[in-house]
């Protein structure tokens, strides 16, 4: 099989259930969750094996899902088979979010990116999931879409958040806070 099939070299690509152009907004939305996966990869590449493994797996699991969203907002019609991302799967980022806070120390002030490699390159996963969810939001105006696609994402930049100063607490770093920012944050329960 190869790979180059030379049916995009007119500005239109396939969706399930049709072709469209390269920069439909459905487009937009899906490459940006693509997009974000190979970010997802990316940062995991770069935690500790062993340390770390209850975080990769997690990761893993979440890669697996961004490839349901971006399979969930390729589908014009949901007439054409189910949906494949779901309310279970939100629940479960709440899960985990609150799981990986309570291993964080109280946060105070408004965080900047950095500390370690591996906490960096989770909020950028963060930022990119931000903008896919943007995207999501501008598809949804003007086309169907599973809006749990858009609840995931929604929940999954605030895991990205939490696990980038787990990443940071982990490794011996404290967070990055902005000196300018007065305490605004109250105190975990």
């Amino acid at each position: 099989m190869k790979i180059y099939t030379r049916t995009g070299d007119a500005g239109k690509t396939g969706v399930i259930g049709g072709r469209v152009d390269k920069d439909d907004v459905r487009v937009e939305a899906y490459g940006t969750v693509d997009e974000l996966n190979c970010f997802i990869g990316q940062a995991m590449g770069l935690l500790d094996a062993e340390r770390d493994a209850d975080l990769l797996a997690d990761l893993l699991q979440i890669q697996h899902e961004t490839f349901d969203c971006g399979s969930d907002l390729a589908l014009l019609k949901q007439e054409l088979r189910p949906y494949k991302v779901t309310a279970e799967m939100v629940d479960r980022l709440e899960t985990w979010i609150d799981k990986y806070d309570a291993e964080t120390p109280d946060i105070q002030r408004f965080i900047l990116p950095g500390g370690s490699q591996a906490s960096s390159a989770l909020h950028v996963c963060r930022t990119v999931c931000r903008r896919a969810e943007r995207r999501v939001v501008t598809l949804a105006r003007t086309q169907p879409i599973n809006e749990e696609v858009r609840r995931y994402l929604n929940r999954l930049s605030d895991l990205f958040f939490t696990i980038a100063r787990v990443a940071n607490h982990r490794a011996g770093n404290g967070d990055v806070e902005y000196i300018r920012s007065a305490e605004v944050f109250r105190r975990k329960s």
